[in-house]
């Protein structure tokens, strides 16, 4: 059976609190475990979370400040110290390899697993990741960022009585789903479309159409809500939403459920933010540290 959830391992913004370590999320998905934006205190939050160095397939930072980026020197030699067999792609903004290259390399170590680097330049780039497209797209903060999408292709969910009405059985099932047609009879016959999961994460940004697109009919929305709307200008200076432009990045893009996270150490109290967040967007849940959100269900297959 496959496992498609978001773990939460940090939800603070700049400075962690006695309640919220710094970022930190893994996606599993199924085989796959992407680490997004470790900032420091990662590796002891995976600990706490039941996250392995052998869970993670790929590393994606969004940009390189520190709340970001600052846990990846403890998980890559975490890492090697575990000797993951795996190769592990690191993704993050080209224009900051530099800063990769030092958190790489920050301190000595023996270095025992593969890590590749794929850098992102541009406004928008798509690469193939095994059972999924990964996206990202250049989003609207003082340094280059970029936030991520998750896209699993479309498919067919074979029909029984269909299946059972047309003769097919057996190897044949198998066959029409590989070559499309068993003598007269095609896989549209007897099958019905089914639409792929979807996921994003957003992250540190203004309000941009790159948020949107990111965020186009996902199945799960992961956004920033550093402020509430009565620091709206605080937001924009700094190149933040408020919880209320989450929710609208998510109501505008047809996402099924928003997720809020990377609050700023001046809310003691989340709770008005979710508020302020449901009132545009009503399937908007706030994250805490170790959380775990399931991805919802596939949406209805169409004939």
């Amino acid at each position: 059976m496959s496992t498609r959830e978001f773990v939460v391992l940090g939800t603070a913004s700049q400075a962690p609190t006695r309640q919220r370590n710094h970022n930190g999320y893994l996606l599993r998905w199924d085989g796959e475990g992407l680490l997004f934006d470790p900032g420091e205190g990662t590796q002891r939050q995976m600990l706490h979370a039941g996250v392995a160095a052998h869970d993670i397939t790929r590393i994606c930072v969004t940009h390189f400040h520190g709340d970001h980026c600052l846990g990846l020197p403890g998980v890559i030699q975490r890492m090697s110290l575990d000797r993951v067999p795996h190769p592990v792609t690191a993704h993050f903004p080209a224009s900051g390899r530099h800063w990769f290259d030092r958190l790489h390399h920050a301190t000595a170590f023996h270095e025992a697993a593969v890590l590749i680097e794929h850098p992102l330049e541009g406004e928008h780039t798509s690469l193939p990741a095994g059972p999924f497209t990964l996206e990202a797209r250049r989003l609207s903060h003082p340094v280059e960022s970029y936030g991520y999408r998750v896209v699993e292709p479309d498919g067919r969910r074979m029909l029984p009585d269909r299946l059972a009405e047309h003769g097919i059985a057996g190897p044949d099932v198998g066959r029409i789903q590989r070559e499309g047609r068993v003598g007269e009879i095609t896989l549209d016959q007897v099958s019905t479309h089914r639409p792929g999961q979807k996921f994003a994460f957003v992250m540190d940004t203004r309000m941009c159409p790159a948020a949107v697109e990111l965020a186009r009919d996902v199945d799960l929305l992961v956004c920033e809500s550093t402020f509430a709307g009565a620091d709206a200008a605080l937001a924009r200076d700094h190149g933040h939403l408020t919880a209320g432009e989450a929710a609208t990045i998510a109501a505008e893009a047809g996402a099924r459920r928003l997720v809020l996270t990377h609050f700023s150490q001046r809310y003691t109290d989340i709770q008005p933010l979710l508020a302020e967040a449901r009132a545009i967007f009503p399937d908007t849940v706030v994250a805490h540290d170790l959380d775990r959100f399931e991805v919802p269900r596939r949406r209805p297959p169409t004939e």
